[in-house]
């Protein structure tokens, strides 16, 4: 088992930056993919970036040049930086890991999962 912290959500006015963390415990953190994923009203969960245990990344196109996701593993923890944010990206946000090395996008894809953190990016 896996239990996950997500923490750093808030509200930002257009253009603005946060910080969103997640704090891994229970497993050997570094042999997870560790992604973000986030959820509008009404919306399905949407794929947002992903990190193998040896820094690969992918990215969402719709997030691709402005944000960025990081990972310390001796700290068991990961960190996406959202910079220039749109209204469009209002959601919950979700910490989310998965044993192994390939970077899926399916949150079926992922067994464990923080409690999400709101994000509401202001017009």
């Amino acid at each position: 088992q896996v239990q996950l912290v997500d923490t750093g959500g808030g509200l930002v006015q257009a253009g603005g930056s946060l910080r969103l963390s997640c704090t891994a415990s229970g497993r050997t953190f570094s042999n997870y993919v560790m992604g973000w994923f986030r959820q509008a009203p009404g919306a399905e969960r949407e794929f947002v970036v992903a990190i193998s245990w040896n820094g690969s990344t992918y990215y969402a196109n719709s997030v691709k040049g402005r944000f960025t996701i990081s990972r310390d593993n001796a700290r068991n923890t990961v960190t996406l930086q959202m910079n220039s944010l749109k209204p469009e990206d209002t959601a919950v946000y979700y910490c989310a890991a998965r044993l192994g090395n390939y970077i899926p996008t399916l949150a079926s894809d992922f067994n464990f999962w923080g409690q999400g953190t709101q994000v509401t990016v202001s017009s």
